[in-house]
C-alpha cells in the first residue's frame, strides 16, 4: 500500500490483503499540532496456547470495512481531538507479518494513548474477520468464529 493510495479524510480505515505500513499511516494523520502519535501493530506470532504456528490466513466478512470504519468515527467522536488511521490485513500472512496496524495521533499523549487502546479492543471484538491457523504439525484451526 502506497502513501499515495492512502485517503486524506480521517479516519482512515481500510482492510486490504496489501502489507501495511504504520509509517504510512503516521503521514496521513501527523500535523504540526500535533504532539503524540501511538503506533499499534498486530504480528502473527509462532505460537497460540503452546502450538507453534507456521501461518495464518484471514478472512473478512463483506461488511467488515463497514464496521472498522464506524468504530474508527466511534472512537473519534469519544475522544475529543484525535485523527485515527487503521488497517488490517487479509490473505496469508507469514510468522512477524503485520495483520493490524492502527495509529493515533493527538494534541495530547493521554488521548493517544487511550484512544489507541480502546480502538484496538473494539476491532477485535466487533470486525469480522477470522484466522485460520495453520500448525506445524500440519493441522490447522479457525480462531475467532462464531
Amino acid at each position: 500500500m502506497s502513501h499515495n493510495q492512502l485517503a486524506t479524510q480521517l479516519p482512515f480505515t481500510a482492510i486490504t490483503s496489501d502489507v501495511i505500513s504504520t509509517r504510512e499511516l503516521e503521514a496521513t494523520v501527523l500535523s504540526d499540532e500535533i504532539g503524540a502519535c501511538v503506533n499499534f501493530v498486530g504480528r502473527v506470532r509462532n505460537c497460540d496456547h503452546g502450538r507453534s504456528v507456521t501461518s495464518l490466513e484471514y478472512e473478512a466478512h463483506p461488511i467488515a470495512t463497514e464496521v472498522l470504519a464506524k468504530i474508527a468515527q466511534q472512537i473519534a467522536l469519544q475522544f475529543d481531538g484525535v485523527r485515527i488511521a487503521a488497517v488490517h490485513r487479509t490473505g496469508k500472512l507469514l510468522i512477524g507479518e503485520t495483520a493490524l496496524g492502527v495509529v493515533v495521533a493527538a494534541e495530547h499523549r493521554g488521548e493517544a494513548i487511550s484512544a489507541c487502546g480502546a480502538l484496538v479492543e473494539e476491532i477485535k471484538a466487533l470486525v469480522p474477520i477470522w484466522k485460520l491457523q495453520t500448525f506445524e504439525d500440519g493441522t490447522t484451526e479457525w480462531v475467532n468464529c462464531l
